[in-house]
């Protein structure tokens, strides 16, 4: 089993306009450990699956597994780098990071344009959250015509960018300059946004730490398995080829199991 080090958001490192942000030089991390640095990115805002704790370090659920995946993974290292969302696919085709742990679902168009590991490591769903005690709103039908905060390129607007396509009233969706979805869920409370769809267990992690007046209605609009993206490639071939068997071990061992408890409370992992 490797010994890992890991990046700590304080030693982080401001990169272009992009905001993306990394850590120390791969090249010394690799001539140190004799392996292959993989920048892996991911949200520092985005509990439980990945913000920054109390000590300024990433960690989360998609933080852990791709650790334990690590742990397990000889020949190269990953490394994390916290990246905004809107900037994430980008970083990945600039090759400013090689993966991408942030629950990002496979979607028909996404597995076009990249690389995603066959083994899915999550299983989430999809939820309308409304201000405490609004009755109007229990359906994607009800969204038409309402202000509904958005995230640009995530899978929960893009479900609702495709449900435009063919509504007889669009949903006026309301994009985040942020990219944060606490602001977004406070925007709902404040009444400035009728609703946001996003996953119920980020949802409820962010209502329970800032106590806001908000709360998930209705049923689930559609459910998502979620997996680690990776830059088309050989390298990224490669990696998939590895992580795969990992993922699958993961899984069976209990281990998948274990820390969708510790983070989620429940086990969400795909069948």
């Amino acid at each position: 089993m490797k010994r890992k080090q890991y990046i700590s958001l304080s030693l982080v490192l401001l990169l272009g306009a992009g905001g993306v942000l990394s850590g120390c030089s791969s090249k010394e991390a690799a001539s140190a450990t004799g392996e292959q640095v993989i920048l892996v990115g991911t949200q520092n805002d985005y509990p439980p699956f990945a913000f920054a704790d109390e000590n300024n370090e990433l960690t989360g659920y998609d933080v852990e597994v791709v650790k334990a995946v690590d742990e397990k993974l000889d020949g190269y290292t990953f490394e994390f780098t916290a990246v905004p969302w809107d900037s994430m696919f980008l970083a990945l085709e600039s090759n400013k990071i090689q993966a991408i742990a942030d629950q990002v679902a496979k979607t028909p168009e996404r597995q076009e344009k990249y690389l995603f590991t066959d083994e899915s490591y999550f299983a989430a769903e999809t939820v309308i959250a409304v201000k405490t005690g609004r009755e109007d709103i229990q359906t994607i039908e009800d969204l038409e015509g309402k202000k509904i905060g958005a995230l640009a390129g995530d899978s929960y607007t893009l479900l609702l960018e495709e449900y435009n396509k063919k509504a007889e009233k669009a949903i006026d969706l309301k994009y985040s300059e942020s990219g944060n979805p606490s602001e977004i869920l406070q925007d709902v409370q404040n009444g400035r946004l009728d609703a946001y769809v996003n996953d119920p267990i980020m949802i409820n992690a962010v209502l329970e730490k800032n106590d806001l007046d908000v709360e998930i209605v209705g049923q689930p609009l559609v459910n998502d398995d979620m997996g680690i993206v990776l830059k088309n490639g050989e390298q990224g071939e490669e990696l998939k080829a590895l992580i795969d068997p990992i993922l699958e071990e993961l899984k069976q061992d209990g281990t998948l199991v274990e820390l969708s408890k510790k983070w989620t409370g429940g086990e969400y992992i795909p069948e």
